[in-house]
């Protein structure tokens, strides 16, 4: 039985795999994941919502309102080293996406908030990348719209690269409580992606009382979504986990909780004190 929290993409067509908040049953995050053959063309309107576009791979042209953003996107694959190209919309606007060769890009989506917003599009070379953990829990990470990028009103975008055999937003931590400065209140997708793309990788989403616990065995392109609790992330032996999260929730603030049974791993160890993800 597939679970609740999983939704499983599609091998061939337009969407690989999309959320809405109605269909997760929450208030805030929205995803879509899209594919373009060269020339083919996305249209959407961001209405209440802000969106951030983040170009998978391949090369895209994007106008918003009718101002054009040419040649986003250099990376063949997510697992290329380099930063994606994106850009962020406000709420209210045009967005058409063309497409200059076959690519892949991800539709983030959050409620756009009161305060007017301007569409900026994000530089790759400002991105704050960073190797997080040691051992089997090191993985490499890429902000392209982190908390204290006051661009966005809700949305949270993270790109997270997990090497084979390695653990992911390990040790266990949650974000499903608004009671800053100690915790804030995020829902969370994690789109996932495996290399070579046959992979599969485990993801486990569990609360304190265990009235959610959730595992899922998630294959290349699959969705899992986070309402609440804890959600780590194991890679087998022999395949390249890497993942996009979007968060987004009532204040774009993000504090986390770790799981009290398994913080004890990072006692003493002064390097792995800011693991976060």
């Amino acid at each position: 039985m597939v679970s609740p929290l999983l939704r499983k993409a599609r091998a061939e067509g337009r969407d690989i795999v999309s959320v809405t908040p109605e269909q997760a049953g929450w208030k805030h995050v929205g995803f879509r994941a899209v594919r373009l053959g060269a020339g083919e063309k996305e249209s959407i309107g961001t209405g209440s919502r802000e969106l951030c576009v983040v170009v998978l791979s391949g090369t895209v042209d994007v106008q918003v309102d009718g101002v054009a953003h040419a040649g986003l996107g250099t990376r063949g694959s997510v697992f290329d080293d380099v930063a994606p190209a994106a850009i962020y919309v406000p709420g209210g606007c045009a967005v058409a996406i063309t497409a200059r060769t076959d690519a892949e890009v991800a539709l983030c989506t959050a409620p756009a908030g009161p305060t007017p917003r301007v569409t900026k599009r994000l530089d790759s070379a400002a991105m704050r990348r960073s190797v997080r953990g040691q051992g089997s829990n090191q993985r490499f990470i890429c902000d392209v719209l982190p908390h204290d990028d006051p661009t966005a009103a809700h949305l949270l975008v993270v790109e997270v690269r997990t090497p084979a055999g390695h653990s992911s937003s390990y040790p266990p931590h949650k974000h499903d409580t608004e009671a800053p400065p100690s915790e804030t209140q995020l829902e969370e997708t994690y789109f996932h992606r495996l290399n070579p793309p046959q992979g599969f990788a485990f993801q486990r989403v569990y609360t304190d009382d265990r009235s959610l616990d959730e595992a899922c065995a998630v294959e290349n392109n699959d969705l899992v979504m986070v309402p609440r609790g804890y959600h780590p992330v194991v890679v087998p032996h022999g395949y390249e986990s890497w993942y996009l999260n979007v968060m987004a929730g009532p204040h774009r603030f993000w504090v986390f909780r770790n799981d009290p049974a398994h913080e004890w791993m990072l006692a003493g160890t002064a390097t792995l004190a800011p693991d976060r993800r």
